[in-house]
């Protein structure tokens, strides 16, 4: 099977291009909700981007405010575009769907207002604000906590080459989830010719000047292969993911040793990725803090293991499209099984499932986690799968294709 490309890395690729010196091309790019989102955000912010084939050319242009942005449920479309509009001319107001607004992201406003940049909310740190922008943001060193999601760290980095003096970006606070994301930042910045200076724990420094254009070939979504995957851990059969990279930022790169500890058979081969399943699903104990979008997919196979279960370093995802800790405790019990949620993660001790409706919360991560049960228990009904578009397009008819 094949999977649609990466979200993380197009709408990064999408940024870059933006903001950079002349047009580039960004290939696959994924066309789901979230991309297009960002396209249409930075496209109201000035740049000529083309989605309607596979291809998406990209030409910026003078950067002017945007008027209204809609973030949808995009969490980068909500964190890495205020930074952006800081730098045009004009007002951007930003709002999104209901869900959103639960999100944070009152550390980028304070770091764009310690940065130099004109922002106005109403002190909640969440949606709806505004961005007034005078076409230029003077930039320099802000010390913020990005404890809750990379993407702070992330928003900052990728407009810092066009401020003034760069950004000198310091993180006071619990360890920094989802390194993978950050490296993946760090990285295509590096391709664009960005220096960046990240060799200080907690501290990453991006130097003022010119981002070169620079045409990306998008990666395969690696954490859209988890339901896939599954099937072979539920099934004992064999799935072949194609085009899986040798060397890649992404965080879906981890079921791969996920996977192995739970009993299955993983080996790169020259088609991509290829797990055998086990005779058991092996019961775990993993501390995900880096790979947290995983967990709602590994948390439904552990539902279905041989043994106890404990996911770890995950209090971040309560800050997702939805608190997913308590949502899968919630949907997973349920459905019966013996799920004990804790501030950090969760415990899942074996029990008898049975069949029932699973909510998604709008949360397309949860839907991935339904789907998972739903094809190793008679009777598991998933609500709203249609929030799976916000990354993979025709999901749901791609799944019944399966069968």
């Amino acid at each position: 099977m094949s999977l649609p490309g990466s979200k993380s890395i197009t709408n990064r690729a999408l940024i870059l291009a933006a903001v950079a010196e002349g047009p580039s091309m960004i290939s696959g790019a994924l066309r789901s909700r979230d991309t297009l989102l960002m396209a249409q955000a930075l496209g109201a912010l000035g740049a000529e981007i083309d989605v309607r084939g596979s291809d998406w050319p990209v030409a910026p242009g003078p950067l002017h405010g945007a008027g209204a942005i809609d973030c949808g449920l995009a969490g980068t479309v909500m964190r890495f575009v205020p930074p952006i509009a800081a730098l045009a001319t004009g007002t951007s107001t930003f709002d999104g769907d209901p869900h959103m607004r639960a999100r944070p992201v009152g550390e980028v406003l304070s770091a764009l207002r310690t940065l130099g940049a004109h922002v106005e909310d109403d002190g909640r740190g969440a949606l709806p604000f505004r961005v007034h922008g005078t076409g230029r943001v003077p930039g320099g060193q802000v010390l913020l906590d990005a404890s809750q999601s990379s993407q702070f760290i992330s928003a900052l980095l990728l407009a810092g080459a066009r401020y003034e003096r760069g950004v000198d970006v310091r993180h006071e606070g619990k360890p920094v989830p989802s390194q993978p994301h950050l490296d993946m930042t760090v990285a295509m910045l590096r391709t664009h010719g960005v220096e960046v200076d990240d060799a200080d724990p907690n501290r990453w420094s991006v130097a003022p000047g010119p981002v070169l254009a620079v045409d990306h070939r998008v990666e395969p979504d690696l954490s859209n292969a988890a339901p896939f995957l599954a099937l072979a851990a539920i099934s004992g059969g064999r799935v072949v993911v194609r085009d899986w990279p040798e060397h890649t930022t992404q965080a879906g790169d981890a079921l791969r040793w996920i996977l192995t500890q739970m009993g299955c058979s993983v080996q790169l081969v020259p088609e991509g990725l290829e797990v055998r399943g086990g005779d058991q699903i092996r019961g775990v104990d993993l501390d995900l803090h880096d790979v947290g979008e995983l967990a709602p997919a590994v948390a439904a196979l552990c539902a279905l293991a041989d043994s106890p279960s404990h996911l770890r370093g995950i209090a971040h995802i309560r800050g997702h499209e939805t608190d997913r800790l308590s949502a899968l405790a919630t949907e997973l019990g349920r459905l019966g099984a013996d799920v004990d949620e804790r501030v950090d993660g969760l415990s899942i001790t074996p029990a008898p499932l049975h069949g029932g409706v699973f909510d998604t919360y709008a949360d397309h991560r949860m839907a991935h986690a339904g789907v998972i049960l739903g094809a190793a228990v008679d009777g598991v009904l998933v609500a709203d799968i249609a929030t799976t578009s916000k990354t993979f397009p025709d999901f749901a008819a791609f799944w019944s294709g399966l069968w």
